[in-house]
């Protein structure tokens, strides 16, 4: 306990399992991703917290009102301080309910969830006459002590510097080398052979946990191991569950539940390496699964992945980043993830990373990018220049120019280009012919160009002193069909 003003602190903790839907057996009963879980009733607005759970937007407003944070069935406790509408759930929920005959949702009455949260934490108090009376929740809960998030506090001492790259086992090299390729667009750099699960010790793996494929008992099994006192026995079982995920994609999906993903959370917060590492890597074999990618976000992972990319281990982080990246090839998790804070971090990594860091970052910012809000977010970080310089980078400038591209797209990002000397850089890239390493490379300057002349006065001027018009010649005659009609348009626009 603490104190504030002289008076004692008390924590509540609520946690909610009251049933509020009833059963109907005549009736198709709706997905549990479309129920609340603080009033476990169908959602009509809901939204996205700041940890990344989804809420009826009421529920969250009643907690901030009483100024509880609730206690979840997986023992997560969430942070309301920003919520986000999430549209594209709100509208599969309507279509479930047209399609399925379920009465559609109607906007739910405070006083309704305000009991129910109410009644979890006991507020219902008695006055002298027996007359029952709310009291306000700072009343309450007067002092009561927030819980305090978790961060983590590495020293750039403490970083564990030893080759990531270097096996513990020759099994485990063979495994990962068997790993087939998938396409890069889907696919992040740090899912890859070049490196096996990185272990303290020589892992062993029985006959029985290795056969064992029940959906429901195996990631039960994983789940307790991975919340054991003994760290050697987290550790055996997270690298199981990274071996088995590399290859097997039906494990992928039958893995991806509530109870394994709390799991995983608390070892990504683990000051020990190994632990850390394989769980960040596991993460990214799950995240693979398509029907994974919105359930691993709404499971609030992402601020640990944004905390590994600011404080973890160098290994930790580059399998962060193939994580967001991964995750951010869902369209509805761009927003999330930009609102949750990853912009910042990723532009970090993209710059002074290594390796697969690099190149997952750049990746992830160019799936982010596609969404307006996150285009606004890059321009009011002073990005664009950052960007820009390392297109002179050859270890990444073809995805960086992506993401040119993408900020091309709005009128802002026009803005900023432009007076961050784009077209220059721009057609220097094209100057240097097939040093670019591919056609698609060139096909995205042009492009950028492209979008940098529309409805821009100044560009004609800043094209003739860059003597764009030469290069894009050489574009019309030897160029792509793309990339010709893309030049001859611009040239159109000069004169």
């Amino acid at each position: 306990m603490g104190r504030r003003n002289g008076k004692k602190l008390h924590k509540w903790r609520i946690t909610f399992h009251r049933p509020f839907l009833k059963s109907d057996n005549n009736k198709k009963q709706p997905p549990q991703e479309f129920i609340c879980p603080i009033s476990n009733s169908l959602m009509f607005d809901p939204v996205i917290v700041s940890s990344g759970q989804t809420f009826e937007r009421l529920s969250v407003q009643v907690c901030k009102d009483l100024e509880v944070t609730p206690s979840l069935p997986d023992g997560s406790n969430p942070d309301f301080s920003n919520v986000i509408p999430n549209l594209a759930l709100r509208s599969t929920i309507q279509n479930w309910c047209s399609e399925s005959g379920f009465e559609h949702t109607n906007p739910p009455e405070y006083s309704e969830v305000e009991s129910i949260v109410s009644s979890s934490m006991g507020f219902c108090l008695m006055s002298r006459d027996n007359s029952r009376i709310r009291l306000s929740g700072r009343e309450l809960i007067n002092g009561v002590a927030e819980t305090p998030p978790v961060l983590f506090c590495h020293a750039a001492s403490e970083l564990n510097r030893r080759n990531f790259y270097s096996s513990s086992s020759s099994e485990e090299s063979v495994i990962a080398n068997a790993t087939p390729r998938l396409p890069f667009a889907t696919r992040p750099s740090c899912f890859s052979a070049s490196s096996s699960p990185s272990t303290s010790s020589e892992f062993i793996v029985s006959d029985e946990v290795s056969s064992n494929n029940s959906a429901t008992s195996e990631d039960e099994n994983f789940a307790n191991k991975m919340r054991s006192s003994d760290v050697f026995e987290q550790e055996q079982a997270v690298i199981l569950l990274r071996k088995i995920t590399i290859t097997n994609e039906e494990a992928r999906v039958s893995l991806c539940t509530e109870r394994l993903l709390f799991a995983l959370k608390q070892l990504l917060i683990s000051r020990y390496t190994a632990l850390q590492t394989n769980a960040a890597a596991a993460l990214v074999n799950i995240s693979l699964a398509k029907v994974n990618k919105i359930k691993i976000v709404r499971a609030g992972i992402i601020p640990l992945l944004i905390d590994i990319l600011k404080y973890g281990f160098q290994e930790s982080q580059e399998h962060a980043t193939g994580a967001i990246f991964s995750l951010a090839l869902e369209d509805e998790n761009r927003t999330a993830i930009g609102v949750l804070g990853a912009l910042p971090p990723l532009l970090h990594a993209l710059r002074s990373g290594h390796g697969t860091t690099r190149t997952d970052a750049a990746m992830a910012l160019c799936h982010l990018t596609l969404v307006q809000s996150n285009r606004a977010k890059i321009i009011e970080l002073g990005a664009v220049r950052t960007l820009l310089g390392l297109l002179k980078d050859p270890a990444v400038a073809a995805r960086v120019v992506l993401v040119v591209v993408n900020l091309a797209a709005c009128a802002e990002g026009r803005s900023s280009l432009l007076d961050a000397n784009a077209v220059e850089c721009l057609v220097g890239m094209l100057r240097i012919g097939n040093e670019l390493g591919s056609r698609s490379t060139r096909e995205n300057c042009v492009a950028a160009l492209y979008s940098l002349s529309q409805g821009s006065l100044r560009f004609n001027g800043l094209a003739r002193d860059a003597r764009m018009a030469e290069v894009l010649q050489e574009v019309v005659e030897s160029g792509s069909e793309h990339a010709r009609e893309k030049a001859r348009r611009i040239l159109m626009t000069l004169g």
